[in-house]
């Protein structure tokens, strides 16, 4: 097998997309359950890859309505559009028919017992593998543990309260007598990071050749910050992102409106991304998300026929009138596609006017495409926005091409620079340093002797839009006022998305749990 010697992204995709559909289609069953195993040669070691590619391949195979569910509350964002369960999500009232929801457990729940049933593949390969196959056998596991733990750690943000799979093996939850809290997923999700991280490539995702852009010790370090940041334990959140910076690995990119765009793909910014792609030719096989709902509804682009969005994910207009008093632009510009009846509601709403509105507050970007809805939203994400001269000529679909970022080296930064603000200590750059960096790249003055209100202000205006991260920072910070806003009112015990009817009706005793 020469995959292991395969150092192009697009090959890697192309058997992620297209060879291992079969392969993939097995590892959605646990293994129990299926008699695939009793099929495979174990002892062609080389074709463990296999086994991991398809965790990959079911990992970053997310519905449209998945990265919603976890994303869309918060100040940072809108509901839009004519999804009612996800309008009263994002107001706080949880519908527990709301088909979102169920698919979000489902489909989670479902790559989870898949990433375990590759690694218990990985395991009956090294049983047959030389050291070099064993030591290689033990990357893998390591890597599907990290992968698991993204869907895990999200889950656990959404519903709180969540079962912890150890295995693939569905039986061990006919009888489940008690749910881990989320104290316990997270400390749970730290756990399992420190297990994966001595397995793991010392180097950045694009600095891999075997799998480009995949899982490596960065990744894992990144993923046991934010878990103990929901912890609350800032010193471990130190220790991890410190690591991080200390490597010297990692840069932002210098440019963060194309961050989100073709040339910030793989970017030294990059700690994990969703990995998308057209191949490189306008018809034919791709692998791809379904951007559409973050789209406006209508628009005049630059390339005739691309297809405009759904209008289901919008920016607020707090967050506009926040960057705007903050004079921010590239993070602004970047953040929000606006429309002309945005910017119109925004004049009526603040002290802004058509001619103290900078210049980019336009509905048509700098690369050309004029946001033209008037239904719907009255924004639209610029994050999720990819800008139709950078389509695959040939290609239409809303963001074809586009990778969705998870983690990278700003949110490292600023999480680490808050742990020190709690009280964490020193275990790389200072807190002001690490502040701004960001801030730099942004183009705004550095500031001296940083305090705890500024440093969540730079989380807002960086990460805005981007799974729901504003959101869970409120909620950890209890800074409950910030969640009121627009007609809403957020109250404690509205943290934790209610469980659907159906997962109740699987496992009742989820319908006994109050989920503070």
């Amino acid at each position: 097998m020469t995959y292991l010697r395969i150092n192009k992204l697009y090959t890697l995709l192309v058997f992620m997309g297209i060879i291992i559909t079969s392969c993939s289609s097995e590892l959605d069953q646990p293994e129990l359950n299926n008699n695939f195993a009793g099929g495979t040669d174990f002892s062609k070691t080389d074709d463990m890859v296999f086994s991991l590619i398809g965790v990959y391949q079911t990992v970053t195979s997310r519905g449209w309505e998945q990265p919603l569910v976890v994303s869309t509350r918060g100040d940072d964002v809108n509901a839009a559009g004519d999804q009612q369960g996800l309008i009263n999500q994002d107001r706080y009232v949880y519908d527990n028919s709301f088909f979102g929801s169920r698919t979000l457990w489902e489909t989670y729940y479902g790559d989870i017992i898949a990433a375990h049933t590759g690694m218990e593949q990985i395991e009956r390969y090294q049983e047959f593998a030389d050291d070099e196959g064993v030591a290689l056998g033990n990357q893998y596991i390591a890597e599907a543990k990290v992968l698991r733990a993204i869907l895990l750690f999200q889950l656990s943000q959404v519903y709180g309260a969540v079962f912890i799979p150890e295995s693939s093996d569905l039986n061990a939850f006919a009888d489940v007598t008690s749910v881990p809290t989320k104290d316990e997923v997270m400390q749970h999700i730290s756990d399992q990071m420190d297990e994966a991280l001595p397995f793991l490539l010392d180097m950045r995702p694009n600095e891999r050749t075997d799998l480009p852009g995949g899982v490596t010790r960065y990744t894992a370090l990144m993923i046991k910050a934010v878990a103990n940041q929901e912890l609350e334990n800032y010193q471990a959140v130190a220790d991890a992102t410190g690591e991080i910076i200390n490597s010297a690995k990692f840069n932002l990119f210098n440019d963060f409106y194309e961050l989100f765009k073709t040339p910030g793909k793989l970017s030294d910014e990059s700690l994990f991304e969703f990995q998308y792609s057209d191949f490189g030719v306008g018809e034919g096989d791709r692998v791809s998300h379904l951007y559409n709902p973050y789209g406006p509804t209508s628009w005049d682009p630059t390339i005739a026929g691309a297809s405009n969005g759904w209008g289901f994910f919008e920016p607020t207009l707090k967050y506009v009138e926040f960057m705007l008093d903050r004079e921010e632009d590239v993070r602004l510009e970047t953040s929000v596609f606006f429309s002309q009846r945005g910017i119109d509601s925004l004049i009526a709403s603040t002290p802004y006017t058509e001619a103290t509105l900078p210049s980019f507050v336009s509905p048509t970007t700098r690369d050309g495409d004029t946001n033209t809805s008037t239904v719907r939203s009255i924004f639209s994400s610029g994050k999720h926005y990819l800008p139709t001269n950078q389509l695959i000529p040939g290609r239409t679909a809303y963001g074809s091409n586009k990778h969705y970022i998870v983690f990278r080296y700003a949110e490292t930064l600023l999480i680490y620079a808050e742990a020190l603000l709690q009280g964490a200590s020193q275990t790389a750059i200072s807190a002001d340093d690490a502040i701004n960096l960001v801030r730099s790249r942004a183009g705004l003055a550095p500031l001296n002797g940083v305090t705890l209100d500024q440093a969540i202000d730079e989380k807002y205006a960086e990460l805005a839009m981007e799974w729901g991260k504003r959101f869970f920072d409120m909620v950890r910070l209890e800074r409950y006022d910030e969640l009121s806003f627009g007609g809403r009112t957020f109250t404690p015990d509205r943290t934790f998305v209610t469980y659907h009817q159906d997962q109740i009706d699987e496992f009742p005793i989820l319908g006994d749990i109050v989920n503070n």
